[in-house]
Formats: structure tokens, sequence, C-alpha cells
């Protein structure tokens, strides 16, 4: 029986690290949809930077590629889709489904039957159904977010039976949209258990001959994601990955780490800032250095509301390393701030494959200042809490980590109406400019706008700075990589983890007493903004009447 959905209160009691044969009952096996079927294997990954970046793939022209047979002829060899009762989420429980497992996969006829065996039913996975239309091609069909017939974007599932020497070509025959990073160089992800078993070889770019291109003629239209591979080994177990995958299982793993480490639980609680509406913990962690909360300013942070944006989890598990180390910096903001983080808002989402959705059916990301903590508690509880916290103490930052599918690097939205005076809204440009010149091979200052569009009004960031958050911003990871600084090579996971860092410097920087950094920012800011007018630095013309949109057009 489901929890009452999404209603729990916020927990005044920090989780402390409990005695270590303890601490697996403190973190609960995630719960599933009760239609969701789950195999009992538990799926894990090695972590490994490759030695060199990995570049992007020249794109190929939007031509379809041909296949032996066409859909309609070909065998299905995998077919996984849940028997969802009704239209909306009714109840959950760990382990998903009860009873015996279905057999989504054909069986095999024998050890010369060259067909691989997919298989999604595990955390995170997203694979509906797999069609043979050739010896050795594929066409894949991913399954919607739960509960809603759109949003096909991640993908994660696993292959047996594979042979080193052919040519595989996969297709992806539902993707949801029209521009993707798949189109300048973007590559899929590999896991081999062979190479990680024996090599110490984890996660790598592959597939050659990436296209991506519109497919059907129906509405809404529907893309084309293809790529051709060979397997590193015969007979291996092989994963496909959209970005690194971060699971809730893996949020909970570092959790119970950080709860049996005397040292970094000194300064962090965990708590539950409230349940989800399969009755996941949203967890809420409390940094901060010795001497208590009093007097202190506040940063807010979150990540991973859309489930699909794993880099984002990456990227926050940097920020949560670098803010719990010894380093002199990481004692300097423990004791200069609060920080107030929620490392994944969805996990629902996550632990289910969605792409963007919570199991309301509904992108969260859209429903910040409504009044339905029920529906979406994960961001009504954020939101009251820091409303809570506004009443007491300065907010100095809001940032919530995203990814993002059509543009290269890192950059930043913020929030500039056009309403305020020239310093303010140059100041709404100076934390993300400032990371720019910290992270040079990485973040584009260029690519960041500040428009407040109507259209996110209920996103986070709009939301905390309507509630009084001066500098609230969204963080856009690419799922691919970076063309800064002489780079054209997709991020690592070690890339992703250093934006934690580096935004930590940059926190810094913004916050320094000495104004020297800032105000040189604010110069550059104030030149850049004429220059986009089209007008000479200098020259003392005033933007300050011009709406953002028409800065940004």
């Amino acid at each position: 029986q489901a929890p009452h959905q999404g209603r729990l209160a916020p927990s005044t009691k920090p989780w402390m690290p409990p005695g270590e044969p303890q601490a697996p009952f403190f973190l609960p096996a995630p719960r599933w949809p009760v239609e969701c079927e789950v195999i009992q294997e538990t799926i894990e990954h090695i972590e490994w930077v490759p030695p060199k970046p990995e570049p992007f793939c020249p794109p190929m022209g939007p031509e379809q590629p041909m296949y032996t047979l066409g859909e309609e002829q070909g065998t299905i060899v995998y077919h996984c889709s849940p028997a969802l009762q009704g239209s909306h989420f009714t109840r959950a429980r760990v382990g998903g489904a009860p009873g015996p497992l279905s057999s989504p996969a054909a069986p095999l006829e024998g050890p010369q039957d060259t067909t691989l065996l997919f298989e999604s039913r595990f955390e995170s996975g997203n694979l509906q159904k797999a069609i043979k239309v050739g010896p050795y091609e594929y066409v894949l069909m991913l399954r919607p977010d739960l509960y809603t017939a759109k949003h096909t974007q991640w993908f994660y599932f696993r292959v047996q039976n594979t042979r080193q020497e052919p040519l595989y070509r996969f297709t992806i025959a539902n993707m949801a949209k029209p521009k993707s990073l798949y189109g300048q160089g973007l590559r899929p992800l590999l896991y081999s258990q062979q190479d990680a078993q024996r090599h110490g070889i984890g996660w790598r770019r592959v597939g050659t001959d990436i296209r991506y291109c519109r497919g059907s003629a129906g509405e809404p239209p529907l893309f084309r994601l293809s790529w051709t591979v060979r397997f590193p080994h015969d007979g291996d177990t092989c994963f496909f990955a959209a970005c690194y995958p971060y699971t809730y299982s893996e949020l909970q793993r570092y959790l119970r780490a950080l709860a049996a480490d005397p040292a970094r639980s000194r300064y962090c609680t965990v708590q539950a800032l409230c349940r989800s509406l399969a009755g996941n913990r949203v967890y809420l962690l409390t940094i901060t250095g010795p001497g208590g909360t009093a007097g202190k300013r506040v940063v807010v942070a979150s990540a991973r509301v859309h489930p699909g944006e794993s880099g984002s989890s990456w990227a926050m598990r940097g920020f949560l390393d670098f803010l719990l180390s010894a380093h002199a910096d990481a004692q300097l903001l423990r004791r200069l701030f609060v920080f107030k983080v929620v490392p994944m808002l969805n996990p629902d989402g996550v632990v289910v494959g969605n792409s963007r959705c919570s199991l309301a059916g509904q992108d969260p990301n859209r429903a910040y200042g409504m009044a339905l903590p029920g529906s979406f508690p994960g961001v009504w509880h954020l939101r009251a809490m820091v409303q809570r916290v506004l009443a007491e103490q300065e907010v100095v930052l809001y940032c919530d980590f995203h990814g993002h599918s059509r543009k290269n690097n890192v950059f930043m939205y913020g929030c500039d109406a056009g309403e305020d005076g020239t310093g303010t809204r140059l100041r709404q440009r100076v934390f993300p400019l400032m990371l720019s010149k910290n992270a040079p091979d990485k973040f584009s200052f260029s690519s960041c706008k500040f428009q407040v569009q109507k259209s996110k009004e209920r996103t986070g960031r709009v939301s905390m700075w309507r509630l009084g958050v001066s500098h609230s911003y969204t963080l856009e990871v690419a799922f691919s990589g970076s063309t800064l600084g002489g780079r054209k090579s997709h991020f690592s996971t070690e890339d992703l983890e250093s934006l934690g860092r580096l935004l930590c410097d940059t926190l810094l920087d913004f916050c320094n007493p000495a104004p020297a950094k800032l105000q040189q920012c604010l110069v550059e800011a104030d030149a850049l903004l004429q220059q986009q007018m089209g007008r000479e630095p200098g020259s003392g013309g005033s933007w300050s009447d011009v709406s953002p949109s028409e800065l940004e057009s």
C-alpha cells in the first residue's frame, strides 16, 4: 500500500548516521508503480574516465538508412509495455508488479541463433520494443513517460548474445524532439561487462554513421536516431544509454557512504524533505560549518527534476563532493553559508526511466507555485522550504541543475524581466560571466539567456526569483560536450563532476567582499550588452530601457 501521496510533512529530525549494521535499513529499496515489472538482478556499473577526450562523430546527412526488411515485415524480438491501469498512477510497491515476470524477449532457437536479447526492466531502464529487420539490424521503440504518450528521449537498455565480427545497426524510431545534438556529433554510450571485469573500462562513446532525421509523417511527427556499432566481444552483456546513468539507488549508496563517514557527516545532515507519489524519499541535505546557521546566508541547489537529464546528477555529485571535502575553500564556504541541497527532486521519474515527467504524468518543472502538494510533492516542498528560509535569512543563490539535448557546452538561464534598474540587470549576468572565466573550456557565456518567458513562470528558476531569491539560475549541461578552448569532445563524468567544484569557486568570487572581480565583471557585462545593441563599448548609450527579448533576439 502506498503511503499518503506526497503528504509527509518535512521532517525536522535529521537522519543521523545509524550504527553500521543498520545502515541499509535506513535506505529502503526503490518503490515502483505496481504496473511495472522489475527484474531481480542488481545492475551496477564501474566508474571510469577515458584516458583522452572522446571526439564528436562527424555528422552524417539527414537521409534515412536502408534496411533489409521494413518494420512491418520484421520480427518483434522484445516487447515490454506496462499494462497501465487507467491513465494515472494508483499505487506503488518495492519490486514493482507482484507475481512472476513475463518474458518480453523472444527465446533463442539454439547456439547458432545470433538474435540479440534485450532487457530494460531495471532501474532507470527505458526500451519498449525491439524489431529485428535484418541479421544484425534492429528498429527500437522507447517507452513514453509513464501515464503520458510523449517525451521519448532517454534510453538505457541491456543487450546479450553479442557477436564481435558483424556491424550492427540500431534505429530508435520514436524520438520526440525535432532537433538533437545527435545531428551535431553526439554519440551514444556503450558499456561492456567483459571489458569492465577484465580491463576496468566503463561507459564509452561508440557509434559510426550516426543520423538524426524525421521519421513517420504522422502527428506529432517522430524522429529517428540511427547508429552502427561493433561489439567488443562475443557473448558479452552490454548496455546502451543516452547519458551516464545515475539512479536513485546510486544516490542512496552515496548518502549511505556519507552517513558512515565521521568527518563529512559532522557538517551535513540528511532529512526527508517529503515522499514522492510512489513513496520514495526526496532527500534534503543541509551543509554548514561549525557555529550553526544563525546569521549565515543561504545557497539552495537542486537537480534531476527531469529524470532523463542524468548528467545533472554527476554535476551535483561533484558539487557535494567538493562542499564536503577538507579543501580550504570548502571550509570557507561552510563557514560563510548554509547549503540546502535536494539532489534528486523527481526520484519516481528516475526509477521508472522517464525522460521528463513524474508519476503525475506532467513536467514537475512547470508546477512550481501551484497549490498541489499531493501531485508534485518534491517541487511543492522545496518551494515551501525556500519560503520559510527567506522569512529569516537571505538566500543569495538558487541553482537548478539540468541537462540540454540541443545545445553544446554548459550555460545558464537567469532572470531579467526588464523591470529593474541597469545595475540589477547587470548583476544577473555576473555569476554566469564569472563561471565562464573559471571554466573557459566548458562554459559558454554567449549561450546564456536571461529573458523571463511567460511559459517559464512555473519553473524552479522563475518561481524562486519571484519569491525573492535575487540570483536564481538554471544550470544547463549539454548531453554531448564542449566546443570551447580548442575542444570538440564529449564530457566525461570527471568533466561533469568538475562543474560542481567550479560552481563553488565562482560562489566565492561572487561573494568576495573585495569588489575588484565583481566590478570588472560588471564593466565587462555592460560592454557585452552594448556590443549586442550594436554600440561601441564606452559610448555611454543606455540599454536599460531595452527589453530582454530584444537583447537576446
